[in-house]
């Protein structure tokens, strides 16, 4: 997918995500993600992608240089 093209998802994903609040935003990505996962088709696929998207977004608990 060309860089362009990811600029538009990214936009559109910005959009939904404001568009249902923050109440909602959460329970929204879970069923994109889902949705995406049933589209990718591929059970070992999908995991891998969860693991990767966790890169550098682990909440990080006291001690441990949280805040």
């Amino acid at each position: 997918m060309r860089h362009d093209e990811l600029e538009k998802i990214y936009d559109a994903l910005a959009e939904a995500v404001d568009a249902v609040g923050p109440d909602q935003s959460e329970l929204y990505l879970a069923k994109l993600a889902l949705a995406l996962a049933e589209r990718l088709g591929d059970l070992s696929d999908s995991l891998g992608v969860i693991e990767e998207c966790k890169t550098g977004l682990i909440a990080q608990g006291p001690g441990q240089g949280g805040a």
